[in-house]
């Protein structure tokens, strides 16, 4: 399985477990997808953010019902976060 984007139908197989892995994004509650959590799906988020030119970091969060939540965190956004103490 590969990265499935959210939406209505995704959402409802992740409530009904049926999807082991959500994608979210560090401070965002939408999630930005669904996976099965294999390599592969890692690979390709890593993939997506140096399509865009960012580093990303993926924090594997375990639920206690054997399902995971990823939150993405990319580079850029701490670059942003920094330049905008800075002023």
């Amino acid at each position: 399985m590969s990265i499935r984007f959210y939406d209505n139908e995704t959402q409802t197989l992740w409530n009904r477990g049926q999807l082991p892995v959500m994608l979210k994004v560090k401070n965002v509650d939408r999630p930005i997808g669904f996976c099965d959590g294999s390599q592969e799906d890692e690979n390709e988020v890593m993939a997506m953010a140096e399509e865009q030119g960012a580093m990303a970091f993926i924090h594997k969060k375990p639920l206690k019902t054997g399902r995971a939540v990823w939150i993405i965190e990319s580079d850029t956004e701490e670059d942003a976060h920094v330049s905008d103490e800075a002023m």
